[in-house]
């Protein structure tokens, strides 16, 4: 899936369209608000969940987290893309959808710099550890507790909230599983203060995934670039086994138009592969090693996608050849096992059974989808029709 700087900014536009005819708004998320003990303050967090999120036949399912820091620069932009490249309306399911969260920022000086910084005048920096314990002691609670979570969290900074995300990386212990460092300022770490970094560095961080980007800074673009390489590099050599991480120069892009292209980059790296087409699919076995093989290199489980799997099944369910509709069966099989709480993966298998001529086990799955889903009028129906028959 290609993606322009044209569309993008339609795509943009469009967020932020009201309609014409009347003063209906189109909603893209709702402002909330927290009082941290960390921090001594009243922190304001945005909230935008999938589409699916409130559909009764997906209320069974939880979402990953991607938190944005500067959330109000970000938020609109980010969202739109999520959206768009995860929504089935679109078709392009390259995602798993999730649950964007923008943090506002109040002093970015003191809430993304790990270090304090030694400067003539007096400064406010250094509280990037007090800020993380916000976000993972208060902040993703909270969100755990009031909305359906994944344990599977994406932090994503630019500039000075690219360098909190850099550092959270390398973190021996962290809530978070994969980061999106935008061309992240680098300028405090000289190379004795990274070598420390580096060497303090334990095998934990290696299982996570970081993509960081870095922008064309025109006279001072080789300092810019030989810092984030010398990372990456210095990453590559320290690393136990092959490295979960990408490093993309946008030579086009300066520091500050770069973010949204190279999130789109970025948020497709960590997932690359996860829009596969049932079209590229021969077997279930291949199917259960892609999706193993993304989920080996995110160090978390991500099942193939319950509409994957049901497309599947469903192409060859209408072939009249017996051999394909037991290989359809179990597809259906494997739904149920993946998604135990989807009253529609027993709704498709119950179909499938019924198909095959296995009434009982057809009756059986249909009643359990009805227990999951009290208002599958197809379950009730097709209990009703079987039973007669028997």
């Amino acid at each position: 899936m290609k993606i322009t700087l044209t569309a993008i900014l339609l795509l943009l536009i469009g967020i932020n369209q009201v309609k014409s005819q009347d003063t209906e708004q189109i909603v893209i998320g709702t402002k909330h608000s927290i009082k941290s003990t960390i921090l001594s303050e009243d922190r304001e967090y945005w909230i935008s969940l999938p589409d699916s999120y409130h559909h009764l036949e997906s209320s069974y399912r939880t979402y990953p987290l991607l938190i944005l820091l500067d959330g109000n620069l970000h938020f609109k932009s980010i969202t739109g893309l999520v959206n768009y490249m995860s929504a089935d309306a679109y078709g392009s399911r390259t995602l798993p959808e999730m649950i964007v969260v923008g943090i506002r920022s109040m002093d970015r000086e003191r809430d993304y710099t790990p270090d304090k910084i030694v400067t003539v005048r007096e400064n406010n920096t250094g509280g990037g550890d007090n800020f993380l314990g916000f976000l993972e002691e208060e902040l993703i609670p909270e969100l755990d507790q009031k909305y359906r979570t994944e344990p599977y969290r994406i932090l994503f900074g630019h500039s000075l909230g690219g360098l909190l995300a850099t550092y959270t990386f390398m973190k021996e212990r962290t809530l978070f599983n994969a980061f999106i460092a935008i061309d992240p300022s680098f300028g405090t770490w000289d190379a004795e203060t990274m070598d420390k970094k580096l060497v303090s560095m334990t095998e934990q961080s290696f299982s996570r995934y970081i993509y960081i980007a870095t922008a064309n800074w025109g006279k001072r673009n080789l300092r810019n670039r030989d810092r984030h390489v010398r990372f990456y590099e210095a990453l590559n050599n320290k690393s136990p086994s092959e490295l979960h991480a990408k490093l993309e120069y946008f030579e086009k892009e300066d520091h500050s138009s770069v973010p949204i292209l190279a999130f789109y980059s970025g948020i497709s790296a960590i997932f690359e592969g996860y829009g596969l087409s049932y079209r590229e699919v021969d077997d279930i076995a291949q199917l259960t090693l892609h999706f193993r093989a993304i989920s080996e290199r995110l160090s978390y489980n991500f099942s193939p996608p319950e509409y994957l799997v049901n497309q599947l099944g469903y192409r060859l369910l209408r072939s009249k050849n017996a051999v394909d509709q037991a290989k359809a069966l179990e597809y259906f099989k494997l739904n149920v096992e993946n998604y135990p709480k989807s009253a529609n993966s027993y709704d498709s298998l119950g179909e499938a059974f019924e198909t095959v001529g296995e009434t009982q086990k057809a009756i059986e799955n249909y009643k359990k989808s009805l227990e999951l889903n009290s208002e599958n009028e197809h379950a009730r129906m097709r209990i009703r029709e079987l039973t007669k028959k028997d």
